[in-house]
């Protein structure tokens, strides 16, 4: 009962100040489990200006799959993710849930100014308004990936090749004995969080840009690419 679900939660249904309903935000949420803490997330960062990304891990159980299909329903602008993956945690399926929803978002009638990606047990402590002053004042039109040249003691990641394995309910990131070759057009790599704020502009060019989308195959056999790829690509002169 969508109206029930909005009037019980205290759903925000309206832009709670003119600043916040010019400048829309973009949201990725990967989830697996927990529906309640899932729900509290999403009435924490809730607000009609915006537009949300669900990414339901394919592993999860068809009750859980069914009640977040349910929730997002009662909503215009929140969907589920058009290609869903079995996510393995540090493999490229947690990258490629990311990119899926980013395909979907930039076709998406609300221009969005950010995207900002969350997994289901993140809860914010800053109000939306704190947020978007926050990005107007430090990084009006630049993205936030921060990160270093890959260290030393990470260069494993990236320099032996790594398989995702599924089975019997477990599923994991093993390496293999292959050495990889080196990054597509000499690429430095550098580390950081798998976590970010980027522009729509920057988004449109890792899903178009020949660099990032070779960047991105060459990435499908290492360990956690999403901790390299947007800090690695954010680095790119110009």
């Amino acid at each position: 009962n969508c109206s029930a679900v909005l009037k019980t939660l205290h759903f925000i249904t309206r832009p709670l100040s003119a600043e916040e309903g010019n400048f829309s935000l973009a949201y990725i949420i990967t989830i697996h489990k927990e529906l309640e803490m899932f729900v509290k997330l999403l009435r924490a960062i809730y607000m009609p200006q915006n537009i949300y990304c669900i990414h339901v891990d394919e592993k999860s159980p068809k009750a859980y799959k069914a009640a977040v299909q349910n929730i997002v329903n009662c909503f215009e602008n929140i969907f589920i993710s058009s290609k869903r993956e079995n996510i393995v945690y540090a493999g490229f399926s947690r990258l490629q849930a990311d990119i899926n929803c980013m395909r979907d978002l930039v076709h998406s009638k609300i221009q969005w100014n950010y995207v900002i990606n969350l997994c289901g047990q993140d809860y914010p402590i800053k109000t939306n308004k704190d947020i978007i002053q926050y990005i107007k004042s430090k990084w009006n039109g630049k993205n936030m990936t921060p990160g270093v040249v890959q260290p030393l003691h990470m260069k494993h990641r990236t320099q032996i090749s790594y398989r995702e394995y599924i089975h019997s309910g477990m599923s994991y990131v093993s390496p293999t004995k292959n050495i990889k070759a080196k990054p597509p057009y000499n690429l430095t790599i550098y580390f950081g969080s798998a976590y970010y704020i980027l522009t729509k502009e920057f988004v449109e060019f890792t899903l178009t840009d020949a660099r990032a989308k070779d960047l991105l195959e060459w990435s499908r056999d290492t360990y956690s690419p999403d901790e390299h790829y947007w800090v690695t690509l954010n680095r790119l002169n110009g």
